[in-house]
Order: C-alpha cells, then structure tokens, then sequence
C-alpha cells in the first residue's frame, strides 16, 4: 500500500512541463539558416553566374576548360564548343566543361 503513495509523492517527470515545442527546434532553426546563408545560397549563385557565363559564349573569346585547355572559341553549338588550341589544331568540348576565361584575361 505504500507504493503507490510514493509515486504519488514523486510527481510527473521533470521533462513533461509542456513547454513551448519552438524552443525544442529552435536550434535546429539557427543551424539550417546559417548552412543557407553560408553554404547553399553562395553555391546557387556561382551555379547562376556560370550558367550565365555559357550562354553568352561568342566565337572569338579565349576560354580555359576544367580539363585545363586553353583555346577561342571558333564554333558553337546547343552542347558543344569548338576551341582552336594551336594553328590549325582545334579540339570539339562539351560546353559544360568550359570554366571560365583564362587568367589574365580581362573578365
């Protein structure tokens, strides 16, 4: 009979006060907005830039690909680039493998 006398005594368990549940997320919240400020929104607007960058290709432009080719641009298509990296050496690239123009050049 004292049994249950005491787990009367003892009262509900300390972590059910039913508190406000944003609190319990609430660092989950500051955690996700500093990973979108700092890594995923910086990451989408590079990815823009660059989608940018290769639609406004044009014949003549010095291009570096991701493979380290270095070459102008002398044909275009929807999917492929044609680079001339010598005289009378050209090389055909899928566009997205074009990185950017090549240091030095005026941007």
């Amino acid at each position: 009979m004292m049994i249950p006398s005491i787990a009367y005594a003892m009262g509900p368990p300390s972590g059910s006060e039913g508190g406000n549940p944003l609190t319990a997320f609430l660092p989950l919240i500051i955690i996700f907005a500093i990973f979108y400020f700092l890594l995923i929104r910086p990451q989408q607007k590079r990815a823009k830039d660059h989608r940018n960058f290769l639609d406004s290709l044009s014949r003549g432009e010095e291009v570096i690909t991701t493979g380290g080719l270095i070459g102008k641009i002398t044909g275009l298509t929807d999917n492929v680039v044609t680079l001339e990296v010598a005289d009378k050496v050209k090389v055909k690239v899928v566009r997205a493998q074009i990185a950017g123009k090549p240091p030095g050049t005026n941007k």
